[in-house]
């Protein structure tokens, strides 16, 4: 993909998706609620996005704050957010960072990715949702869709979501930073899959080089 067609793929993506589901990690961050948008995305990691909302919403109905997550157990962090993957980890995640956040950071989720990955299990893409999404900030969250998707263009070539970020900042224009992981993780998931990809119906052949594509249908 040249640079000159990012501009018409997005347009292209932006039209696409309205026929999907939006993430529902995005319809939490409507909240504008950095906190909201930290847990969910704890929640969401190797979890059905069905699950994630549903899991979500019966916690957020007892707790919807750090100080007000300390009044639960581990247990019953558990049981509200099962059965999404690795719950009961996730549980105590949740309520070892609302104690940092209410101890260090007087209840205040931090709006920079530095401060954010220095809680436990909190990497750069679940960083980048938080700002992004949480805070409105400038910030490319790569995940495994976005990271899959533009190598598979062409319009870069990276070995890991990490490494996508870096070359993403430095390539793609500003105004799709934040909108890049919305798009292309419906995109991905609905369209552009991992194995298989629906080449036939996508609007976007003249641009993707499809590498690695082996199969499509």
């Amino acid at each position: 993909m040249k640079n000159n067609d990012i501009h018409r793929a997005f347009e292209i993506l932006n039209e696409e998706v309205k026929q999907w589901k939006m993430p529902v990690v995005t319809a939490i961050a409507k909240t504008r609620t950095p906190f909201k948008v930290l847990v969910s995305c704890i929640i969401s990691l190797r979890t059905k996005d069905e699950v994630t909302g549903a899991a979500s919403r019966r916690l957020y109905a007892v707790a919807e704050s750090p100080k007000e997550m300390l009044n639960l157990t581990e247990e019953e962090i558990s049981e509200k957010i099962y059965p999404a993957g690795f719950y009961r980890r996730k549980a105590k995640q949740i309520l070892d960072i609302s104690q940092e956040l209410v101890e260090d950071y007087d209840s205040v989720v931090p709006d920079t990715i530095d401060e954010l990955i220095k809680f436990k299990g909190v990497g750069r893409k679940t960083a980048n949702l938080v700002i992004t999404l949480g805070y409105n900030k400038p910030g490319i969250c790569v995940d495994i869709h976005v990271f899959r998707i533009t190598n598979r263009w062409g319009y870069v070539k990276a070995k890991t979501p990490d490494t996508s970020e870096m070359a993403l900042r430095k390539k793609l224009p500003p105004q799709y930073w934040i909108p890049i992981n919305d798009l292309l993780v419906t995109y991905g998931q609905n369209l552009c899959t991992p194995v298989s990809p629906y080449c036939s119906r996508c609007k976007m052949t003249d641009f993707c080089k499809r590498v690695g594509v082996e199969k499509s249908r």
